[in-house]
């Protein structure tokens, strides 16, 4: 069942607000907040549009708007401001709302508001997906990649924290393409996706660069990381999807701050992948301090 979009509704007491939420009762999942600090507390639960009455704030609390743009959980949803006139509406354009309704509250015109901007909303959210992943697998793109990569090697130079990569190649990946078809293969990725998905950390990044190569950022220690690969390793093993036998090389780079280029990180990654392929393939070797180390055995 398709969930309605959810509309938080600041200032639920006053009469205003409570000719909203009767106009909009049983289109959209209501949330109500009575002060700023509620508004700000509700608004962590993402809904699609924010109704704001104006008529609550008062000059000290007019700070909401850089509070809601300023934090990344809230900065995209949109504020609708209901106002006494069109002048207030019109300030409060110039101060980061989305929109304005002024009071007192038509229904045909408030509906016709509120749908236009949740339906914007939802047409950005689906641009925005696309653009930081990957369509086949709906796992993170190289574009998206490479930002957080660059974020978290800024993190080690501030605040010297861990940071490892993990680059998987699916070992005979052609040889089921050119022996099942292009459709067995991509759902074959598909299968192996859902699998990293589900055995790495939500803070853990993982993407696809395209083909049957995958990479993993993980702001872990080297032992952690090297013992969640293994993990990997084995159920990729024996997942068998679709009956095909299916194993990955991995290549597993320990990062340091004294060498921050992501490029040249993924070449040693890479590089790792190489020699894991070159020990017999289904195995993991890992680059630390200058020195490649295989890590399994089979």
């Amino acid at each position: 069942m398709e969930q309605l979009p959810v509309v938080l509704v600041v200032d639920g007491a006053s009469e205003a607000c409570h000719s909203v939420c009767q106009f909009l009762t049983g289109q959209y999942r209501l949330l109500t907040a009575d002060t700023v600090e509620q508004c700000l507390i509700a608004a962590m639960q993402k809904p699609e549009l924010i109704l704001l009455n104006m008529a609550l704030l008062d000059d000290s609390d007019i700070s909401v708007w850089q509070q809601l743009k300023s934090n990344p959980e809230t900065q995209n949803i949109p504020v609708l401001a209901l106002v006494n006139d069109d002048g207030e509406g019109l300030t409060m354009l110039d101060s980061g709302a989305a929109d304005f309704v002024c009071k007192p509250i038509q229904a045909v015109i408030l509906k016709a508001r509120v749908a236009t901007h949740i339906q914007l909303q939802s047409q950005g959210n689906k641009l925005n997906f696309l653009a930081l992943h990957d369509q086949l697998t709906g796992l993170y793109n190289r574009h998206f990649l490479v930002e957080r990569a660059h974020q978290s090697l800024s993190k080690i130079q501030r605040h010297q924290t861990a940071l490892s990569i993990v680059l998987l190649d699916l070992d005979g990946f052609r040889h089921i393409n050119d022996f099942n078809g292009h459709h067995v293969g991509d759902l074959v990725l598909q299968i192996v996706s859902k699998l990293l998905q589900e055995s790495f950390r939500k803070e853990d990044v993982v993407a696809r660069m395209g083909g049957e190569e995958f990479v993993i950022l993980m702001e872990s220690g080297i032992e952690e990381v090297l013992d969640k690969t293994e993990s990997v390793r084995q159920l990729l093993q024996n997942l068998k999807p679709m009956g095909l036998p299916l194993t990955g090389s991995f290549g597993v780079v320990n990062v340091n701050a004294d060498n921050l280029d992501f490029s040249h990180l993924m070449l040693l990654a890479d590089e790792a992948v190489y020699k894991a392929k070159a020990d017999g393939r289904n195995c993991i070797v890992c680059y630390d301090q200058g020195h490649y180390l295989s890590q399994t055995s089979h």
